[in-house]
């Protein structure tokens, strides 16, 4: 459902996967230029008891997932020390596949037939959940909690949670942030265990609405009776028998953000709710959570949804363009958020059964391999009883699994072109090692040994085939299809026990006489990492035990390069990172460019739009199909300058296409999921500039892309 047209808001607004804002049930019915993209800043400045749950799995108690990994948060860590493998129900019922879809299609039989291949034939493995999602419940009970469907569910879930435990599997339940409207009935309704409190205690007098669809009254978790419900909830999961609990709609996300779907409250609630259950139950968070929150997620959950759902809503499960693919730009923000005890949730993964998928065999392996190295949850949303040989193949490949379960998300080299490179650097100094091309052609991508740190050769295995490749120096060059991947291991030959070389170092600001640096975390080595050190032009310049660092001193209006060396508590130095080369600028500069200048012209659907945050009050917008050119960019000499971009995506993740001097770079631009079109972010960008007046043009021809305010260089 497309949203209609207004002002400004409308002239960036993006409807995905089909309409998937809207598609949850609520619980009743059912040399490639480096990007610094590591944090985007502001541009301006049946009542059961739970003593009836079987006694091994509630035998300890667990916090769920905390910043500090001490005592029960330790505990919790074991829990989820690593990314939960299953099955989700959602994908079937979302699905106008010949006979699936709807709530119709979830029913205790058919998640029994599920559970059934997945113990026969995918434990193994690792798999082990068994996810129930949204239409479950067709009602309430005395108490304002769900009861299950009758006629679906017609030996309620306790008896599903029993079947599950027999079979060694683990249960998952799903229900939305807020509380329903027909639970709260006319506010009289009594809440279990906590005397004195009724459904009208829980809520706002206004019945503001909250979540993702605003279909639940947002509770005020200022009144004790909130929590009490809370727990009233949690409790009745745990006796049900329940490992795992999604809960869906949460905001700041789910296309939410104002202070009504501000559900950090409730979030706080479900993790101080399951943990005095005294049972073990994992929390996920859905749907596309904001990352403008990630610590309180961190705090307080074992995983979130980085984006909106991979379900196409069609007549497949997925396909390619409506929603896989995006998945590759709307990771990157989240990478350094992901770990033991709360992992970053890319959604269903559906590669078992090609006839219903809607994607080639190269697609399904790119999918799958993407998931794995980012360490995500591997649950699989097929029809398992259709699992066609192909499918379970990549599902059952140990190799890749391993990747997964290692628990070290890769991150790219760059994201500049459709041919990428992606690698994880592992602590025994291993690396994984992924290529993808996603165009639509095949092409050939290259691993650069430099961009890794690896000095010498290195042994090759190709984990998709099970095959040692040999010895590789240099470089690792593949042919692959359009869409298509491959996966590696890269075993260096010389690491020694000399730190592991700094990767990543990047630009992140400039003044005419200084440049700022970040770069990755070094984690390789016999001892830590304890400081690195930077040099300009060959020279030491400054050390820090960090991995930031500003240089001062700098001339004004010159190239200068860049490398910083890593050194360890033993004296022990690294190789130099691969050099970054930079221009600082003119003596009066940077310089602020306006996007919305009258000097700049447009073209396609390209629009000055208001924006309260941004600077002047204006922006472009409607860079889908559109372009603006920021003329007379001016450079006191040729070279590579850092930008500093200033846009505004209230999506996920988009890619604004920035031409320069004839070449055109692919800027993934993170977004705050939050439907906010009016509070910038930046990120910097190198572009190589002429000596003189440069025109640079921002748009995306293909796809939606971010709102521009300005750019400083």
């Amino acid at each position: 459902m497309a949203r209609p047209a207004g002002p400004a808001a409308s002239v960036s607004h993006r409807l995905r996967t089909g309409g998937a804002r809207l598609r949850r049930l609520p619980v009743l019915a059912a040399t490639a230029l480096v990007v610094s993209l590591a944090a985007p800043t502001a541009a301006t400045a049946a009542d059961v008891s739970p003593s009836t749950a079987d006694a091994t799995s509630s035998a300890s108690s667990a916090s769920l997932s905390s910043a500090s990994p001490s005592g029960a948060g330790r505990q919790q860590a074991l829990l989820v020390a690593k990314p939960y493998m299953g099955w989700s129900s959602w994908s079937l019922e979302a699905t106008s596949y010949p006979g699936y879809g709807g709530v119709n299609w979830l029913t205790e039989a058919h998640i029994k037939q599920q559970a059934d291949v997945v113990a026969a034939k995918l434990t193994s493995h690792g798999y082990e959940y068994i996810n129930v999602d949204a239409g479950w419940a067709n009602g309430f009970d005395q108490y304002a909690r769900p009861t299950a469907n009758p006629t679906t569910f017609p030996h309620g879930m306790k008896s599903l949670g029993d079947y599950l435990h027999h079979k060694g599997l683990k249960f998952g339940l799903y229900l939305a942030v807020g509380l329903d409207p027909a639970a709260y009935g006319d506010g009289t309704t009594a809440i279990h265990n906590a005397p004195g409190c009724t459904t009208a205690d829980l809520v706002y007098p206004d019945l503001r609405k909250t979540n993702g669809w605003n279909s639940a009254y947002k509770m005020d978790f200022a009144n004790p009776c909130s929590q009490k419900y809370i727990d009233s909830l949690a409790d009745q999961l745990a006796g049900y028998g329940v490992d795992f609990l999604k809960v869906d709609g949460v905001g700041p996300g789910s296309w939410q953000g104002d202070a009504d779907h501000d559900n950090t409250p409730d979030v706080r609630a479900w993790h101080t709710a399951l943990q005095q259950t005294g049972r073990r139950i994992q929390l996920t968070l859905s749907w596309s959570l904001s990352h403008t929150k990630a610590e309180t997620w961190k705090a307080n959950s074992n995983g979130w949804r980085i984006d909106t759902d991979v379900e196409c809503y069609c007549s497949t499960l997925v396909t390619w363009n409506n929603s896989v693919k995006g998945r590759w730009n709307d990771v990157v923000q989240w990478i350094d958020d992901a770990g033991p005890g709360h992992w970053n949730n890319l959604d269903s993964l559906n590669v078992g059964v090609g006839a219903m998928h809607g994607l080639t065999e190269a697609e399904r392996q790119s999918y799958m391999t993407l998931w794995a190295i980012e360490s995500a949850p591997l649950y699989s949303g097929d029809d398992l009883t259709k699992l066609d040989s192909y499918g379970l193949k990549l599902l059952t490949n140990d190799e890749v699994i391993a990747v997964d379960q290692a628990g070290h998300p890769a991150r790219p080299v760059s994201q500049t072109t459709d041919q990428q490179t992606w690698y994880a650097r592992n602590p025994d100094g291993s690396y994984t090692v992924a290529l993808f091309n996603l165009g639509s052609g095949a092409a050939d991508v290259t691993a650069d040994f430099a961009d890794l740190g690896i000095d010498g050769t290195a042994a090759v295995r190709d984990l998709w085939n099970h095959k040692n490749l040999g010895r590789v120096s240099g470089h690792l060059a593949q042919n692959l299809p359009p869409h298509g991947s491959r996966l590696f291991t890269f075993t260096p030959t010389r690491h020694g026990d000399q730190p592991g070389t700094p990767l990543g170092v990047h630009g992140t600001a400039a003044t005419p006489t200084s440049v700022s640096l970040a770069w990755d975390k070094v984690n390789t080595g016999a001892s830590p990492v304890n400081r690195y050190t930077v040099y300009a032009d060959g020279r030491p310049v400054t050390t820090t035990t960090g991995t930031t660092a500003t240089v001062n001193g700098l001339s004004a209006a010159a190239a200068h390069t860049f490398t910083v060396v890593a050194r360890d508590a033993k004296g022990r130095t690294s190789v130099p990172s691969k050099a970054l080369a930079l221009t600082t600028p003119a003596s009066t500069g940077p310089t602020a460019y306006e996007a919305e200048a009258s000097g700049n012209p447009l073209t396609g659907n390209a629009v000055v739009a208001g924006c309260d945050g941004c600077s002047g009050g204006q922006k472009i917008g409607n860079l889908g199909g559109g372009e603006v050119a920021v003329t007379h960019v001016s450079a006191p000499k040729d070279g590579t300058y850092l930008l500093k971009l200033d846009y505004v995506d209230g999506d996920s993740s988009r890619v604004i296409d920035l031409t320069v001097g004839g070449s055109t770079l692919h800027v993934p631009v993170p977004g705050t999921n939050d439907n906010n079109w009016g509070a910038p972010q930046s990120l910097t960008v190198p572009v190589p500039l002429k000596a003189g007046d440069n025109t640079l043009s921002f748009g995306n021809a293909t796809d939606y892309a971010p709102d521009i305010d300005k750019i400083t260089v």
